[in-house]
């Protein structure tokens, strides 16, 4: 079995390692944007240098149809937070893009293939300075670049983690999807030593019960690091401490939901391998195959910033529209599906119309709203001294559909969302 998953993931490297020629060609016009960058930061006597982020610097960058390249300013700590976009605009290179994020940055596109994130930082000594969580990507790479230096093979396990992980629908840090980041992948398969040990570790943990990994042992034990950090930072079912900077989790907006199907995923990989686990999943598909014509699609879109942003603001709509459709519906399965490219999502739910809507009145102490309720309602029934009544539900989707629009449309535009 283990000789047969080696196989696989070998398979697997000759697709996703990008060959020398795109490597080089990725280099050079790197070489070229720093280069125009660093000009523009003499031209205006500006203190800051340039650093090579994300995966392409550390070398876990895996071969794509698009390659995002991040380029970080690392500014003068002198400098304040309002003057660090405005010093910015002034060296990106022309027609970029600027972008909103928890520091806003640009994007500057070479072609349909290459694109450069441009983002502002402040050189600082030691990750406690941070201002920003951007600020601490310098660390970062250094702490992932020594690991792979010390160990070759782990560019190429990490490589292999990120593409399994993205195939079964759980990497990305963004809100929309509540995965594993880049960065934290890196540390688990580097802590691990190698991609199926890490898999192993996940497939053999407790649903349901959260998982504490400290890799640089910057406290001295579980009970300080539970005493130690800020409780908010302690939400996620897996809390791994950042080796950089002990006060933060690398895995804070990982979810139960997205762990737990990965972990069942892991189980599944190691008992029978196969390499349909690295290809993509189709979710609208497999709701279709599923059931049927029992499927209904709602196609939404956002005006806000394509990405986490917008992505965000759909499944937020998804959870509200299932919050409000269950009043009316027995829920069998509901999900959303979001393209960043055409900024829209869909809705998939699947649900089956309740003969009767129940739905609560006052107390039967409070004697003047319980005459009103009675006077509205020619039926009611009293449970534990509050009183009911029922009416009859919608005669199919459609009709609920139009009154959900109606009854929530200021709602549903607060929330950026608009019907296709």
């Amino acid at each position: 079995m283990v000789e047969k998953i080696r196989n696989i993931l070998d398979e697997q490297l000759l697709v996703i390692n990008p060959n020398e020629q795109e490597l080089a060609e990725l280099g050079k016009l790197t070489i070229q944007v720093i280069k125009g960058i660093k000009s523009n930061l003499k031209k205006y006597r500006i203190k800051a240098n340039v650093f090579i982020g994300g995966s392409f610097a550390k070398k876990t960058i895996i071969k794509k149809n698009k390659y995002d390249i991040d380029l970080f300013v690392r500014f003068n700590k002198k400098y304040n937070e309002q003057e660090l976009f405005r010093l910015l605009s002034k060296i990106v290179p022309k027609k970029s893009e600027r972008l909103h994020g928890s520091r806003d940055y640009y994007r500057f596109k070479i072609n349909n293939k290459i694109e450069f994130e441009i983002i502002p930082v402040i050189e600082i000594k030691k990750p406690s300075e941070a201002r920003n969580i951007t600020d601490l990507s310098y660390f970062h790479v250094q702490y992932i670049t020594k690991a792979i230096n010390k160990n070759k093979k782990l560019s190429n396990e990490i490589k292999v983690a990120k593409a399994f992980t993205h195939y079964q629908d759980c990497y990305g840090a963004e809100s929309y999807i509540r995965g594993f980041s880049g960065y934290a992948l890196e540390i688990l398969v580097v802590y691990y030593n190698g991609f199926q040990n890490f898999i192993k570790a996940i497939a053999k943990t407790e649903s349901g019960k959260k998982l504490f990994l400290d890799p640089s042992k910057l406290y001295k034990n579980q009970q300080e690091l539970i005493g130690s950090m800020n409780e908010s930072k302690l939400n996620s079912p897996l809390v791994l401490i950042d080796p950089t900077y002990k006060e933060r989790n690398a895995l804070a907006g990982l979810s139960n939901e997205c762990l737990e199907k990965f972990r069942v995923v892991c189980i599944n990989f190691l008992k029978k391998p196969s390499a349909d686990f690295f290809k993509s999943i189709d979710k609208e598909s497999e709701f279709e195959k599923k059931y049927g014509k029992k499927l209904i699609k709602i196609e939404v879109k956002s005006n806000r910033q394509a990405g986490d942003i917008a992505g965000t603001k759909i499944r937020k709509f998804h959870e509200f529209f299932v919050q409000q459709a269950s009043r009316y519906f027995d829920i069998i399965n509901s999900d959303f599906v979001y393209n960043e490219v055409s900024n829209m999502g869909k809705i998939l739910f699947v649900g089956k119309l309740k003969n009767k809507i129940d739905f609560r009145g006052p107390n039967t102490s409070m004697k003047e709203a319980l005459a009103l309720f009675k006077r509205e309602h020619k039926k009611i029934i009293i449970k534990k001294k509050i009183a009911y009544a029922s009416k009859d539900n919608f005669k199919d989707f459609s009709e609920f559909l139009i009154f959900f629009k109606t009854k929530n449309k200021k709602i549903i535009e607060s929330m950026s969302i608009s019907f296709v």
